[in-house]
């Protein structure tokens, strides 16, 4: 009976932070041939994606408090919404600061992200008349500003 070895963990397996240091280091000389190209391509599809869904996030969140401070008759929570609500709404506009290509995602995902938030806020206050539809401009600025309550 022949017993195989696994073929040692490469550093990028063993200590990806180790390894990131690595590949900055080899980025700023320049030293191209020996960079791990497969797994640098593979991080970066992953910080890439990893923006996307925090911006979904965040638009849920968002949109869900926006939602419950516009239509559940609480005032009692009404500053607790609204504290989340400019939280959201910065993290949000730090992100698209940062990543102003964001932005086109964030557009693009706001029906979604409306449908998932209109969902958790029906289950949560399933007494409460939602409207199907988002009743407010969905532009970008106007949702990062606006006080759709008053």
């Amino acid at each position: 009976m022949t017993q195989t070895t696994a073929p040692p963990l490469t550093l990028y397996e063993r200590d990806l932070d180790l390894w990131l240091e690595m590949v900055i280091v080899q980025l700023k000389a320049g030293d191209f041939h020996n960079l791990d190209v497969e797994n640098l391509i593979e991080e970066l599809e992953g910080l890439s994606g990893s923006n996307k869904r925090e911006i979904e996030s965040r638009l849920i969140r968002l949109i869900e408090h926006i939602l419950k401070r516009c239509y559940v008759n609480m005032p009692d929570c009404y500053r607790g919404w609204e504290v989340t609500i400019i939280n959201k709404r910065d993290k949000l506009r730090r992100l698209l600061r940062q990543s102003p290509s964001l932005k086109r995602h964030f557009l693009q995902s706001f029906d979604e992200s409306f449908d998932t938030a209109l969902e958790l806020v029906r289950t949560e206050y399933d007494q409460t008349n939602f409207p199907d539809t988002w009743q407010f401009s969905s532009e970008i600025e106007m949702m990062l500003t606006v006080k759709f309550w008053e």
